[in-house]
C-alpha cells in the first residue's frame, strides 16, 4: 500500500441549498402578516428596495410590480433553482386575465368552464380612511394590577410585600395556585400572617379571588349576596353530588324541600366561577384573511389580499446613480449584491402569489360543495391530491397552506381546514369527510331533546345517514366537538329542570 501523497477525482451528487433557495422556501410558508415585516426588515437592509402601498402605481423610475413584466417562473423550478423566463405560467391565461383588479366582483375569465381567478395581488378592505378598530381594543387593567391597587390601601405596609407575592400567584381565573405553608416559608413569615393577608385579598373586587378551589370561590360569593346558610354550605361542600345530579340526596342532607333546592341550584347558577377572566388576560388577536374567495358570474374568483401585502420595488435610478459614481471594488460588488438580492425578492414574492393561487385555486375546485352548500359536503382531501393536481411536490403545498386563511361568504377558514380523513359510505359510495361526520353528529345532539341519544344509537342513526362509522370513532369526533357523553348530558338536562 502506498504511502505517498497523490491527487483522486471523484464525482458525487449533493443538494445544495442557496441562500435564494432557503429564502423561497421560507416565504412559502409565511402569512402576509409576517411577509409584510419581512418586507420591513428586508428594506431596511437593502437601499435598493422600497415598499409602497397596493394602489400606487406612479413609480417611473422603479421597476414595475413582478404581475406586470412577461417573466414568468414555475414554482417548483424556482425552488429547485433551474427556472427561465419563458417557462408556461402556473395555471393563468395571461391573454385573458387581469392582474390589477380592485375586488373580487371586478371579474375574469371562466376557468375550467367553472372557476375563474383574478389577480394575485388585488386588493382587500378598508383603507386609511375607515376606523381604526385596534382604537376599542380592551385597554383594562389587568388581574393583577387590578388586585394591587385595591391592596394599596387595604394592606398595611408591612405586610404589602405578602400581598405582592400573593396576587402574583393567582391565575387568571383568580384562583390562588399555591398553597400557603409553601409561601409561608419562601418569605419566612408566620402562616397565620398570610392567612390574614389572603382573607383580606378575598374581599377584593371581583369577588370570589383568591380562593384555592371552586367552592371557596362560591363561599366567597354567597356570602357576599348573603346566603351562606348552613344549607347553602352543605350545597357547596358537595358540588360533586350536584354535578352527578344525587338531588334527592343533596335534598336529604341540606334538610330542604324540592322549591329550596331548586332556589338554592339557581342561586348557584348566578355566581361566577371564574371571576378574574373579568379581567385582564391577553388581548383577543383578530385573523386576517390572506384570500378571498367570492362566487361571480363567471365562477369563483379567487384572490390574494392586497391589504396587507405592500408591493416591492426595484429603485432603479437610485442604483444607476450609485453605479455612476467612483467606486471601489469592494463597493461595486456591495452594489451588485444589493441588486441582486433585490431582483430575486421581487420575482419570489411575485412566485409566491401564484403559487398561492394555484393551490387555492385547486382546493375551491375540490371543495366547490362545500362552498356552495356548506359543511356537511366537505370532501375527504390530502395533500398529495392537491400536489398531484397541480403537478407541484407535496412539501410545496404543505407550506402554501400553513397559517393563511381564506375568507368566504361561509366564514372564515384556515386552508388546512379543507384538508380531512375520509369515512367510508356505508352503502358503498363516496367516501365522506371527517368534518362533515362531526358536523352529523353535532346537529344529531343539538335536536335530541328530552331522549338522550346514546354513542351505540349515534352510530345507528348515522349509518342510516350512510356514514359507516364505528362507536369508538362517534365518541372520539363527540369529546372532539367538546360535547360530554350520553350520562354527563342526562345529568344536565336533570339539573335545567329544576328552576
Amino acid at each position: 500500500m502506498s504511502l505517498a501523497p497523490r491527487l483522486d477525482i471523484r464525482q458525487s451528487q449533493s443538494l445544495v441549498m442557496t441562500p435564494q433557495l432557503q429564502q423561497a422556501i421560507k416565504l412559502l410558508a409565511l402569512s402576509n402578516l409576517e411577509i409584510e415585516g419581512f418586507i420591513a426588515e428586508e428594506v431596511e437592509r437593502n437601499p435598493l428596495l422600497e415598499a409602497s402601498a397596493a394602489e400606487d402605481s406612479d413609480a417611473p423610475d422603479r421597476e414595475p410590480a413582478p404581475e406586470a413584466r412577461d417573466e414568468r417562473v414555475a414554482a417548483d423550478e424556482l425552488v429547485a433553482g433551474t427556472g427561465s423566463g419563458d417557462e408556461p405560467t402556473l395555471d393563468v391565461d395571461y391573454a385573458t386575465e387581469s392582474h390589477q383588479q380592485d375586488s373580487v366582483a371586478d371579474g375574469g375569465s371562466g376557468m375550467d368552464g367553472a372557476l375563474s381567478m383574478t389577480g394575485a395581488s388585488a386588493g382587500g378592505a378598508g383603507g386609511e380612511d375607515g376606523p381604526d378598530l385596534d382604537a376599542f381594543a380592551d385597554t383594562s387593567l389587568s388581574l393583577a394590577d387590578h388586585l394591587l391597587a385595591q391592596a394599596g390601601p387595604a394592606i398595611p405596609h408591612e405586610d404589602a410585600f405578602i400581598a405582592a407575592h400573593l396576587i402574583d400567584q393567582i391565575d387568571e381565573a383568580g384562583y390562588l395556585t399555591v398553597s400557603l405553608l409553601d409561601i409561608a416559608n419562601r418569605l419566612g413569615v408566620p402562616l397565620v400572617r398570610v392567612e390574614g393577608v389572603l382573607a383580606t385579598i378575598q374581599t377584593f373586587d371581583p369577588t370570589g379571588v383568591g380562593a384555592r378551589d371552586l367552592a371557596e370561590c362560591l363561599a366567597l360569593q354567597a356570602r357576599e349576596a348573603d346566603r351562606y346558610d348552613p344549607c347553602m354550605a352543605r350545597l357547596i361542600d358537595n358540588l360533586d353530588l350536584l354535578a352527578r345530579g344525587e338531588l334527592t340526596r343533596l335534598k336529604r342532607m341540606c334538610d330542604v324541600d324540592d322549591e329550596d333546592m331548586a332556589d338554592m341550584i339557581r342561586e348557584l347558577r348566578g355566581y361566577d366561577p371564574k371571576p378574574g377572566c373579568r379581567y385582564g388576560g391577553e388581548p383577543s388577536q383578530s385573523v386576517t384573511p390572506d384570500l378571498f374567495v367570492a362566487r361571480t358570474k363567471a365562477g369563483w374568483a379567487i384572490e390574494i389580499n392586497a391589504s396587507t401585502l405592500p408591493r416591492v420595488l426595484v429603485n432603479r435610478s437610485y442604483y444607476t446613480e450609485l453605479s455612476g459614481g467612483q467606486q471601489d471594488k469592494a463597493s461595486k460588488a456591495w452594489l451588485s449584491d444589493c441588486l441582486a438580492s433585490a431582483n430575486w425578492l421581487v420575482k419570489a414574492l411575485d412566485q409566491r402569489q401564484r403559487t398561492i393561487i394555484k393551490v387555492a385555486t385547486e382546493i375551491v375546485k375540490q371543495q366547490e360543495a362545500f362552498f356552495l352548500k356548506g359543511v356537511a359536503h366537505l370532501r375527504p382531501l390530502t395533500l398529495r391530491q392537491v400536489a398531484d393536481a397541480i403537478e407541484m411536490h407535496e412539501s410545496t403545498v404543505s407550506r402554501v397552506t400553513s397559517n393563511k386563511y381564506v375568507s368566504c361568504a361561509r366564514g372564515l377558514y384556515e386552508l388546512k381546514y379543507f384538508f380531512t380523513s375520509a369515512i367510508q359510505s356505508a352503502d358503498g359510495g363516496e367516501a365522506v369527510s371527517a368534518q362533515a361526520v362531526k358536523s352529523a353528529i353535532k346537529a344529531l345532539i343539538d335536536t335530541e331533546g328530552a331522549k338522550i341519544l346514546s354513542d351505540d344509537t349515534l352510530v345507528e342513526l348515522l349509518n342510516a345517514k350512510g356514514f359507516d362509522i364505528a362507536r369508538r370513532t362517534v365518541a372520539k369526533y363527540r369529546e372532539a366537538l367538546g360535547i360530554g357523553s350520553s350520562v354527563q348530558r342526562r345529568r344536565a338536562k336533570a339539573l335545567e329542570g329544576v328552576r
